[in-house]
């Protein structure tokens, strides 16, 4: 489920086939211009829609909680603490149905009976109708399809610590076209949030601190989901990540310029570079406005000015909460009211405002059926463009039977993913990687659970919890399983649980690490739902210091002597202070899904080389409030306050096991002038270049990182900011020259009076390999008059890797 409070799962009794209601005289086939696939999805969709009655039109918008039946049978209303008692099949399919919610994501269903269950369903709801039109079937994405049985993914973080589009692209390609396979329309994924303090639950789903970042990879996730056929849905517009103390649903914390510069622009971009076709609404209230109920967001910022004509839908009883939660609407049909002249078109999960009060409200007058007409007619033209309304659509798909939502490739794709993710730290004294010879012991809560490597909305987590008598319904292995094949001399000691207060393992633990050459401590997270876990929806820190006695189990194991690999598997960045500086490696990985522990020990065991860049930062200090590198001076260390906020480990920070050279850092086409800066046209292109070594003796991959530093302007602007960046995989005394071509507007930002704008001034180009550790500063000068941007803005540069000389790869050969 999408972000809800705790539901039950009841048992799920398939329904009996009920009788739609008598079909009325209507026009024959040829005559049913909404069946044409030759016309236009709008003009099918404007023939349609005056034929409806008010009944059928509001079934249109509103969507039903439904569990697939094992038997293949059907599907049945299901019913959740926040909803009412589940609505009679048949009164619920009377007039017609908009959506049918997590058929596969509500209890553990074997794909294929889910599918023919699925589909006997919407056979009835196109039968009930009188225009025969089939529900729009939507599922849980973000880590995989969140269906029994189907592949689990590295989590969102994950995604981000690859710095590969590309990649995401392919895992979001492999998940769309299993989700198609069984019936199924709509995802509701990517999460777009961009984290801005990491005690919040759910910075797991987020892509990483920088809105850059969060656009690109979000945009390449949007892509492989649509051109599969299914429609992406961006969550959470907007807000939802700047809840006050990190604290789920709280009221959001935000500027208007913040929110435009930080919050809003990887929507855009996944909208304007992806092509998304739904967009899911906040939870949160931005200066006392829910965003439920916010025109200015939904309609005046996503539709007038972006030219966004998909659909909005709420997310899960948001429409209530506006009653509930927010208190700005005096009941059921006032809160549909507001949604509807905001710009939500489709309520989730269930029939709830938009059910029997609504049309009642409309036909007193009390509410427009104008916004019931703008609303249908958005939810017909993608259900248009989804082939639902064509003549000779069938419910089953093709093929049902080789539906496998688990195969080779689709495995291969998330192993991929799980190398890409993993970050290494720190690396003293090239203890990784380690040796076959070498006594280890394994030591920590996490190195022996395979859920350790699972985010909160994969399959196994949001459901198979609540169904123990199933078994997960895919092959996860643990870290111990993972080295236990790599390295004969390995022991093991828990040491502690995740969470609780016993100690009483940890002299255990000590011992194991005091009597081996080296010790992998592997401490973390456990992912869950409203308090189940220690990272997930709803499971909120009050600090960053790891949960329960993981802290002083490390101090503990450190404190033996014995060179220690710190291995953090997490939902967000934890504090660890000074035993950051103690331990002689550290790895972080972010809940790297179903292949997670094989890429981890093949990093530890230097079967991979490791090249994940952090797409948060790591705070040293766990009671500082947390903060990300995307701010200006006064948010870093400053001589007007005694608390440094310095990380233990920038954005964009990440070892190899190869070494990188970085030379020749240019402005293309540039005079040599070191005293003036290199010309750039407030309204023109500059391209930049680097060439990078691989001076190392193994192939590895480099991420060139390009920030922009812009010291002079009208408000305060951040030490640095990612406009760009370049995976570059490299064999050893490889080199490869890699180009940036920047338009100005990627220098934009809002101005003084809120507009975005370019401003003439000097700025740097740095490229760097992190956030911190910058390689080489550009000086340039915007010149021309300031400019607004205007609405098609350029929203990332165009780069180009070219092979470079290629060297020696060893000191001695050079």
């Amino acid at each position: 489920m999408t972000d809800q409070l705790p539901v039950t799962h009841p048992a799920v009794q398939p329904p009996a086939a009920q009788p739609g209601p008598a079909a009325q005289p209507g026009p024959a086939i040829d005559a049913q211009p909404w069946r044409d696939s030759a016309l236009p999805p709008d003009r099918r969709a404007d023939a349609l829609l005056p034929l409806m009655s008010l009944e059928e039109k509001i079934a249109q918008l509103v969507g039903v909680w439904v569990g697939a039946d094992a038997s293949g049978a059907g599907v049945a209303p299901h019913q959740s603490d926040l909803a009412s008692d589940p609505p009679e099949w048949g009164e619920v399919i009377r007039h017609g149905l908009g959506q049918l919610t997590r058929p596969f994501g509500t209890a553990p269903v074997d794909p294929v009976h889910g599918a023919r269950s699925l589909a006997a369903s919407q056979a009835e709801i196109a039968a009930a109708s009188r225009f025969g039109i089939p529900a729009q079937v939507h599922e849980e994405c973000l880590t995989g399809f969140a269906a029994w049985r189907a592949t689990v993914y590295p989590a969102p973080l994950s995604w981000g610590a690859t710095f590969d589009p590309e990649l995401v692209q392919e895992m979001a390609g492999r998940i769309g076209r299993s989700m198609r396979a069984a019936g199924v329309h709509q995802g509701l994924a990517p999460v777009l949030d961009v984290t801005r303090d990491y005690r919040w639950g759910r910075t797991e789903e987020t892509i990483g601190e920088d809105p850059f970042l969060v656009g690109t990879v979000g945009a390449a996730y949007v892509r492989g989901l649509e051109r599969a056929g299914v429609v992406a849905t961006l969550k959470h517009f907007a807000g939802y990540s700047t809840s006050r103390g990190g604290r789920n649903l709280a009221p959001a914390q935000v500027g208007r310029r913040e929110l435009a510069e930080v919050i809003l622009p990887p929507f855009e971009m996944a909208l304007r570079l992806g092509g998304a076709r739904s967009v899911m609404n906040s939870y949160a209230e931005i200066d006392g406005v829910p965003v439920a109920a916010d025109g200015s967001l939904l309609t005046g910022l996503l539709r007038d000015e972006w030219g966004f004509t998909g659909t909005v839908v709420a997310d899960y009883f948001a429409v209530r909460f506006l009653e509930t939660l927010h208190g700005v609407a005096a009941g059921a049909p006032d809160a549909a009211r507001l949604a509807l002249t905001a710009g939500i078109d489709v309520e989730l999960p269930t029939v709830d405002t938009f059910g029997p009060e609504l049309v009642a409200a409309v036909r007193a007058g009390t509410v427009d059926e104008a916004l019931v007409d703008r609303a249908l007619r958005r939810v017909l033209i993608q259900k248009i463009e989804l082939g639902l309304l064509d003549d000779g659509w069938q419910p089953l798909p093709p093929q049902v039977e080789q539906v496998r939502l688990d195969d080779e490739r689709s495995r291969d794709v998330a192993l991929r993913l799980a190398r890409e993710c993993v970050v290494l730290l720190r690396n003293r004294a090239e203890l990784l990687p380690l040796t076959v010879h070498q006594r280890i012991a394994l030591v920590g809560p996490v190195a022996d659970d395979p859920m350790a490597m699972l985010g909160c909305y994969s399959f196994p987590l949001h459901v198979g919890v609540h169904h123990p008598d199933h078994e997960t319904g895919v092959e996860i292995a643990s870290l111990r399983a993972a080295l236990d094949r790599l390295f004969p001399k390995l022991s093991y000691a828990p040491g502690c649980a995740v969470t609780g207060d016993d100690t009483s393992g940890i002299a255990a633990a000590v011992s194991a690490a005091a009597a081996a050459d080296v010790c992998v401590l592997a401490v973390g997270d456990r992912a869950g739902l409203f308090g189940r876990g220690t990272s997930g929806e709803g499971c909120d820190a009050v600090d960053l210091r790891l949960p329960g006695v993981q802290a002083d189990l490390v101090r503990a194991v450190l404190d033996t002597g014995t060179p220690v690999v710190l291995v953090l598997l997490t939902g967000r960045p934890y504090a660890l202070g000074a035993e950051y500086d103690r331990a002689a490696a550290v790895v972080q990985a972010f809940f790297p899904g179903q292949r997670g522990a094989r890429a981890l020990a093949e990093v530890l065991a230097g079967l991979v080389n490791p090249s994940g860049r952090l797409p948060v930062s790591v705070p040293r200090d766990a009671g500082g409030l947390p903060g990300t590198y995307l701010g200006p001076t006064l948010t870093h260390r400053s001589k007007v306050s005694s608390v440094d906020p310095t990380p233990a480990f920038p954005f964009g920070h990440g070892l190899s096991y190869t070494t990188f050279e970085w030379s020749a850092a240019a402005v293309s086409g540039a005079a040599a002038r070191p005293d003036a800066p290199a010309p750039w046209a407030v309204d023109g292109e500059v391209t930049v270049e680097i060439t990078v070594h691989n001076t190392g003796s193994r192939a590895g991959a480099e991420v060139v990182q390009l920030y922009l530093h812009d010291p002079v302007a009208q408000t305060t602007r951040p030490r640095v900011r990612l406009i760009g960046y370049a995976r570059v995989p490299l064999a050893a005394g490889e080199a490869a020259r890699v180009s940036f071509t920047v338009s100005a507007d990627l220098a934009s930002f809002p101005g003084r009076h809120g507009r975005r704008i370019v401003e003439p001034g000097d700025v740097e180009l740095r490229f760097g390999r992190s956030s911190a550790e910058l390689v080489a500063a550009l000086p340039l000068r915007l010149v021309g008059a300031e400019r607004d941007t205007g609405p098609h803005r350029r929203l990332e540069p165009s780069v180009r890797v070219e092979p470079a000389s290629t060297l020696p790869h060893t000191a001695e050969e050079r």
